[in-house]
C-alpha cells in the first residue's frame, strides 16, 4: 500500500504528440493534473482521454510562473506530494517506489536526476540533478522564465535525494524558444539583484549570437556580491571566452579561459573549452596541455554547467590530432583509439586512427 499521496501536474500548449507517452510515463501517480494554457491541437482531448484532469486557462502576459502556480493551485489540498514535469519528459518505470521510499515526514522536497539532452547515439549527455517534486504546502513558483520554486513554509525545508529517480528530456526542437529573452529580460528588471536571471541573460545573448550583449551582461554578474558559486561563475566566464571567440578576438577568449580554470580548477569543462581554442589557433602543444589536465578530472558535476562535449569524444579527438602534429604518434595513436571508440559511427574519427595507426607502423 501507498505512503503517500502523489500527484503529477504540468502545463501544456499544443503537446499532442507527446501526450501519450507522458501519460504512459506518469501513471505512476495518483492523479494527473494539466493546466493547458491554448492549445488549437488534440492535446486536450487526448490528456482527457487518458484520464488526466484538464484546466483551460489563459495568462496574459506570459509567464511560466504565472503558469505553473496556476496549475500547482487545481491539485487538491490531501495530496502529500505533488512532482512537476513538461509534456515532453519521461520517467523511467518505477519513480513512485523511489520517491516513496525517499521521502519522509520532514521531506519539503526530493532531488533526482535530469537528462536535458541525449547524444546522437542514444546516450545522456547533459545530466544533472532536478528538485521539482515537492510538498503540496508551502511552494509556489518565482521568475517569468527559467522559473524556480520558492519556499515559504513554516517548517524546515528539508530535501531528500534519490539518483535512480530519472527523468528524460525528448524536446521539440522545432518549438521556438523566441519569447525566452524577452521574459529573461523582464525577469532581470523585476529582481535586478538575482544573480542566477543575469547569468541566463548573459547566456540567451550568447545564444542569439548578441556577443557585445552576452560579454557586458555576464561581466555584470560576476560583479554581483551574491555570485559566489564558482560553477556558476566559471560558466559565466567561459560563455564570455566564446563570445570574444566569436569576435575573432582570440586573445580575449584565452584570458577569460584561463580565468575560468582558476575559477574552478576542478572542473573539466573550462579546460576543454581552451583545448578547443588552442586547437582553433593550432596551438598543438596547448591542445595538448589542456587535454591531459581535463582528463585528470573524472567526475562530471551533477549541476547544469556540465556541457556534453566535455565529456564525450572531443577532448581525445582533438588531443589525438594535435600529437600527431607535433610528432608524438604514440600518444597519438592511444587518443585516437579512445575517439573512435565512442564514436564507433564518425567515419572522420575512424579515417584518422586508420592514418595514426599506419604512422605507427612506419
Amino acid at each position: 500500500m501507498n505512503k503517500y499521496k502523489i500527484a503529477v501536474y504540468a502545463i501544456s500548449k499544443n503537446e499532442e504528440k507527446f501526450a501519450d507517452r507522458w501519460m504512459d510515463s506518469m501513471s505512476e501517480a495518483d492523479a494527473i493534473y494539466v493546466a493547458d494554457t491554448g492549445s488549437d491541437d488534440a492535446t486536450v482531448e487526448k490528456l482527457l482521454g487518458r484520464g488526466a484532469v484538464v484546466n483551460e486557462i489563459s495568462v496574459n502576459p506570459w509567464r511560466f510562473d504565472e503558469a505553473r502556480n496556476i496549475s500547482m493551485s487545481f491539485i487538491p489540498d490531501d495530496f502529500d506530494i505533488c512532482v512537476c514535469t513538461d509534456l515532453d519528459e519521461v520517467f523511467e518505470k518505477g519513480w513512485r517506489a523511489l520517491i516513496e521510499n525517499a521521502w519522509n515526514d520532514d521531506t519539503t522536497r526530493l532531488k533526482y536526476t535530469y537528462t536535458w539532452s541525449f547524444n546522437d547515439d542514444g546516450s545522456p549527455s547533459v545530466t544533472f540533478l532536478y528538485e521539482k517534486i515537492h510538498a503540496r504546502e508551502g511552494f509556489k513558483w518565482i521568475h517569468p522564465v527559467h522559473e524556480v520554486l520558492d519556499y515559504f513554509g513554516s517548517k524546515p525545508d528539508v530535501y531528500a535525494r534519490e539518483d535512480r529517480i530519472r527523468l528524460n528530456h525528448y524536446p521539440d526542437k522545432t518549438k521556438s524558444r523566441g519569447q525566452y529573452l524577452e521574459l529573461l529580460e523582464l525577469s532581470v528588471r523585476e529582481s535586478p539583484d538575482d544573480d542566477r536571471n543575469m547569468h541566463y541573460l548573459g547566456r540567451e545573448y550568447m545564444y542569439r549570437g548578441q556577443w557585445d550583449k552576452c560579454i557586458a551582461t555576464l561581466k555584470k554578474h560576476l560583479a554581483m556580491p551574491s555570485a559566489d558559486w564558482k560553477d556558476e561563475r566559471c560558466a559565466s566566464m567561459r560563455y564570455i571566452a566564446r563570445a570574444y571567440k566569436a569576435k575573432n578576438d582570440f586573445y580575449s577568449a584565452n584570458v577569460w579561459l584561463l580565468r575560468a580554470i582558476a575559477e574552478a580548477p576542478y572542473l573539466r569543462e573550462p579546460y576543454v573549452e581552451a583545448e578547443r581554442l588552442m586547437y582553433d589557433m593550432g596551438n598543438w602543444y596547448g591542445v595538448v596541455f589542456m587535454a591531459r589536465e581535463a582528463l585528470k578530472i573524472t567526475k562530471r558535476p551533477e549541476s547544469y554547467i556540465n556541457e556534453g562535449f566535455c565529456w564525450d569524444s572531443t577532448v581525445y579527438d582533438l588531443a589525438a590530432v594535435a600529437c600527431f602534429n607535433i610528432g608524438a604518434y604514440a600518444e597519438s595513436l592511444e587518443y585516437a583509439k579512445k575517439a573512435a571508440a565512442l564514436s564507433p559511427d564518425n567515419e572522420r574519427m575512424k579515417n584518422n586512427l586508420r592514418l595514426i595507426e599506419e604512422k605507427n607502423k612506419a
